[in-house]
């Protein structure tokens, strides 16, 4: 029997012929960016596992490399996974942790900078590509990542970025097509870089927040030349953009602390701007029927619901917000948006909220996910009517995505996780501090 995905490619190509948006529709197949292909946290045609352990459901299990928070994306037959190796002999550090932070680490090793492709099928290493070898310039939280941007495709290049080790655009094979250098980011307390790169049409946007100048770039995704770059009055933040439509215009929407903005994509020209977030701003929005829904959890807690028609200008405290929250709002994983719900975790807790994404109100108690121990830093993700949140101490609770929200399972593996899960077909890949597991039924 040939696999799933084989079958499911060959469909595409006999439909593109004469459907329109084919690409669009190809996408919503695979997982091509770190939230799904559609922005947030489902995938609308994968059907996963429910239930799984180092002995069962475990199509294969890949050792990697190199430590990476960077979530899997998949296309086609093909996993992509962005890692950090560190390389030759330990030396004194280069440089120290961040005064007075004590969870900052310092850089010990120069580090190899790659790109993977395994295939689906067996986990096999197709190819690795090192873009950069280098002392890294900043060290980072102990619990981060050298690498923890995930990368993105548009079904034909891949797109890897590295945030101070560089932009770069390689084709299937693992050839580099284009790369950018955009300089050195020094990012708050040395706790390292995060945000993802976005596609979108022909442009490729990237967010480039940090404690020096901070921009927002879009490059022409064929070839990198650059489009626009705008300067943003911004602290460091690692939220990854959004770009939706509003009244037939794709707008590209920023989460910081300063202020969320919304930018047109054609000409960078901003749009729209609104205060009320927190420091840190690490989540990522999502956006349902006209309201986009961002938040953060750090010295304070904060969650705005805007409404984007008609939205000009600052629209601090206007009828444009249309709602507000100052309690159990996420930190490190952004929310999922599934259906009419939206389920987000309660700082890096065990707690899931449900919230109706229009209004902000419940849709019940918060949730204590039990079985989980440990910090949840990986997003939600859903499909096939059950929800999975991934925690750090190697545990994956699935529930019911219904009024109930009934726990399904809690799965263990003999890893940690931090990276989100990606989910195609009835596979689950789960990126882990040292495997990046497949979980599949046949």
């Amino acid at each position: 029997m040939k696999p799933l995905f084989i079958l499911s490619a060959l469909g595409f190509l006999i439909a593109s012929s004469g459907a329109v948006d084919d690409a669009a529709e190809r996408n919503r197949q695979f997982w091509p960016q770190w939230r799904g292909p559609l922005a947030n946290g489902v995938a609308p045609a994968a059907n996963p596992p429910v239930e799984w352990s180092e002995k069962k459901n475990i199509r294969w299990k890949v050792e990697l490399p190199g430590k990476g928070h960077a979530s899997p994306i998949v296309f086609g037959d093909r996993v992509f996974l962005l890692a950090a190796a560190p390389v030759g002999e330990a030396k004194p550090p280069v440089h120290d942790s961040a005064p007075g932070v004590h969870d900052s680490v310092p850089v010990t090793h120069r580090h190899a900078y790659m790109v993977l492709a395994l295939a689906r099928s067996d986990g096999r290493v197709l190819w690795k590509k090192v873009v950069r070898e280098e002392w890294p310039h900043e060290g980072g939280h102990y619990t981060g990542s050298q690498a923890s941007n995930s990368a993105v495709t548009d079904g034909s290049l891949l797109y890897a970025f590295f945030g101070s080790r560089g932009l770069y655009c390689l084709d299937f094979d693992g050839a580099i097509q284009w790369q950018k250098d955009l300089g050195k980011m020094q990012t708050l307390h040395s706790h390292g870089e995060g945000s993802s790169p976005v596609v979108h049409g022909d442009s490729l946007v990237v967010n480039w927040d940090n404690e020096g100048e901070s921009f927002l770039y879009a490059f022409d995704k064929k070839n990198g030349r650059e489009l626009w770059k705008v300067k943003r009055d911004e602290k460091t933040s690692w939220s990854t953009p959004l770009v939706v439509e509003v009244d037939g215009k794709p707008q590209v929407i920023v989460a910081a602390t300063n202020r969320v903005r919304g930018y047109d994509l054609a000409t960078g020209g901003l749009i729209w701007e609104c205060a009320g977030l927190t420091d840190n701003v690490v989540s990522t929005p999502v956006y349902t029927r006209g309201v986009l829904v961002t938040g953060n959890s750090y010295y304070r807690q904060a969650m705005l619901g805007i409404r984007l028609a008609g939205a000009k200008g600052d629209i601090t405290g206007t009828e444009n917000v249309v709602w507000t929250l100052n309690r159990a709002t996420p930190y490190v994983s952004s929310p999922l948006l599934y259906d009419d719900t939206q389920y987000h975790v309660r700082h890096n807790q065990n707690i899931l909220v449900r919230l109706d994404p229009l209004t902000g109100k419940s849709r019940g108690e918060p949730l204590r996910l039990d079985g989980i121990r440990d910090n949840i830093f990986a997003s939600p993700v859903g499909a096939a009517g059950r929800i999975y949140v991934t925690a750090r101490d190697g545990r994956t609770v699935v529930l019911r995505h219904d009024a109930q929200n009934e726990t399904l399972a809690v799965n263990e593996l003999g890893d940690s996780f931090s990276a989100s899960p990606a989910l195609v077909d009835r596979e689950l890949y789960l990126r882990g501090e040292r495997f990046l597991y497949c979980i599949a039924t046949e």
